[in-house]
């Protein structure tokens, strides 16, 4: 008797570690993309901005309904089609400024979440808190599952994290104040 109680406990020791889902972020498949727009009365002259940067570490736990990432803001990249690589420099150079993300004092933008609801087996309300130029605000993106892919998208202000958009010419072309994030997560093996 003492010999099939031991060996069940084994057992449902053994199932719970499988029930177990954390697993790393694919950093290699996985991505954020930053969609920022611009403003102001000369704004047909400049660009709307799409910069991109690979996750440099995260995990997600699909039984727990837990993830976390991070990436760096000297990882971030422009990537506008239709922009010289001079102006692409340029704009690089700005962002990642102490006049926007001051990246050498706040390396690390990271997210964490707090609650993971599933509103059907593929669309998921994710709540969590964002970190980014030091600052830390909630934030709430709602997230799709397709072929093994997690997508989700948030608009922040950035205001609300201590950046003051940027604005040239006298402020006739500027930044708008809310940017999109957008997050492509891959489930490492």
């Amino acid at each position: 008797m003492q010999e099939i109680t031991a060996v069940s406990m084994l057992l449902f020791a053994f199932s719970c570690l499988g029930l177990a889902q954390s697993r790393p972020i694919d950093a290699k498949q996985s991505k954020v993309t930053v969609r920022v727009f611009k403003s102001g009365l000369f704004s047909a002259f400049a660009h709307d901005h799409s910069i991109e940067a690979p996750i440099s570490r995260g995990s997600l736990d699909t039984a727990a309904r837990t993830i976390q990432l991070s990436f760096r803001a000297l990882d971030m990249k422009v990537v506008d089609p239709g922009v010289s690589d001079k102006d692409r420099a340029e704009i690089d150079r700005a962002m990642k400024s102490d006049k926007v993300l001051d990246a050498e004092h706040f390396p690390e933008i990271k997210f964490v979440s707090n609650s993971v609801d599933e509103r059907d087996p593929t669309h998921f309300s994710v709540r969590g808190d964002l970190s980014v130029h030091g600052t830390t605000h909630p934030v709430e993106m709602l997230a799709t599952l397709e072929g093994g892919r997690y997508t989700g998208s948030v608009k922040i202000m950035q205001t609300d994290f201590g950046i003051t958009p940027v604005s040239i010419a006298g402020g006739s072309v500027k930044v708008k104040n809310a940017i999109e994030i957008i997050v492509e997560i891959v489930p490492g093996k």
